[in-house]
């Protein structure tokens, strides 16, 4: 059923319970206690990256000096704001505090997001960039 749902988020129940060999009663009871355990978190549409001018993925690996937890929060909070920012990940065990993977129009767009939105925040005190090629595989 998970594997179902996470290819097609829009099947039907009708559909999904003949794939999964239920009748649709049952189907959308486990489909409804899915969504309650919090197994299933939610739907959404994937939208193409050429058509929203954001076709342009950099990875950002940030340093950032850890003054004070109200830095860090601060940080991530604001980055997390950006709509430049599709994700953000902690990391530890490694030179860098922060994987961040920007999307945007081209390399133009991409250095003005890191120069007028990530230099200026407080803590911040590398970034690393890594301009992507070439996506060959993405569970989004």
């Amino acid at each position: 059923m998970l594997l179902q749902l996470s290819q097609d988020g829009r099947l039907s129940n009708v559909k999904l319970a003949a794939r999964i060999g239920l009748t649709p009663a049952p189907c959308l009871r486990q489909v409804k206690r899915l969504e309650a355990d919090g197994v299933i978190a939610g739907y959404r549409a994937r939208l193409s990256p050429e058509a929203t001018g954001r076709s342009f993925s950099v990875y950002m690996h940030v340093e950032i000096t850890m003054t004070s937890r109200e830095v860090v929060e601060r940080f991530e909070t604001t980055v997390a704001a950006f709509t430049e920012v599709s994700e953000v990940r902690r990391v530890y065990g490694a030179q860098v505090d922060y994987i961040i993977r920007v999307d945007v129009a081209d390399g133009n767009a991409y250095e003005r997001f890191q120069s007028e939105k990530m230099y200026p925040l407080p803590g911040v005190n590398r970034i690393v960039s890594y301009p992507t090629m070439k996506l060959i595989k993405s569970s989004d």
